[in-house]
């Protein structure tokens, strides 16, 4: 097989979409200067706050077993903090391919529309009055009903439409779950919550915030649960989406032989 036409390894394709355009660029320079901030200001507010720009992946680094504090002589504390700064530059790196697929599709899309809006010759396949292309009336006939309902189904289909999209929604419901059954049944939920937080971060962290205040009123604490659900899953939502989206760039830049 030429090396033109030779597909290209998915490390290679991440790297592309991760630096490829302005956007993911740019996070991956703000990231960078999270990290000199956490350096310079260890005790000021803007010392952590890596941890949200590379979320939610970066939260899983909560439940794996080394990490920063790891007990033991300075070749396993060593190690372990080495295991998670490589997981850390990884998260950015995955966020970074992330937003870099989104302007790319976003690019795709403008070209694909400005292609549309190109006049056809009258003689052409599809044109009106050629042989063959549908009339105004069948043509009118087709078109949906409901041109929203359209559109939002198309802006969430990245979201159920891999499987990379549906394994993060199924573990998003299953903490979800696991929240309201410790909210509502058991008598102590503890810290239940954390799991849809550290799930559909960054977004999740805001649903909590927004949910809080109420749990401080006596008469509607019982609704505090249902609002933090709520915002949880549709930052859930909003998160698969993304996925999705540079699963769907991942497979096409496959499928697509380099010229």
């Amino acid at each position: 097989m030429p090396n033109g036409s030779r597909p290209r390894s998915l490390p290679h394709r991440l790297l592309v979409l991760a630096t490829g355009n302005w956007l993911s660029r740019s996070y991956l320079a703000v990231f960078a200067l999270s990290l000199l901030a956490m350096f310079l200001f260890p005790e000021s507010g803007f010392a952590m706050s890596f941890l949200l720009l590379t979320a939610p992946l970066s939260f899983m680094s909560m439940v794996l077993p080394l990490g920063p504090g790891t007990e033991g002589g300075w070749a396993v504390e060593a190690a372990a903090i080495g295991f998670w700064a490589v997981w850390l530059l990884l998260c950015a790196f995955v966020n970074a391919a992330v937003l870099g697929a989104l302007l790319t599709r976003s690019a795709n899309a403008a070209s694909l529309g400005s292609r549309a809006l190109l006049p056809r010759s009258p003689g052409s396949p599809g044109s009106p009055g050629s042989p063959g292309s549908p009339g105004r009336e069948a043509t009118d006939e087709a078109r949906p009903a409901s041109p929203r309902s359209r559109g939002i189904r198309a802006l969430l289909a990245p979201a159920v439409d891999t499987w990379l999209a549906r394994g993060y929604l199924a573990v998003v419901a299953a903490s979800l779950v696991f929240f309201l059954v410790a909210a509502y049944l058991l008598p102590d939920p503890g810290f239940a919550g954390i799991w849809p937080i550290m799930t559909t971060a960054p977004l999740g962290i805001v649903a909590f915030l927004v949910a809080s205040p109420v749990e401080w009123s006596s008469s509607l604490a019982w609704l505090s649960p249902l609002l933090f659900t709520a915002g949880a899953a549709l930052s859930g939502l909003f998160n698969a989406v993304l996925l999705g989206r540079l699963a769907r760039t991942l497979r096409a830049r496959e499928a697509r032989p380099a010229a």
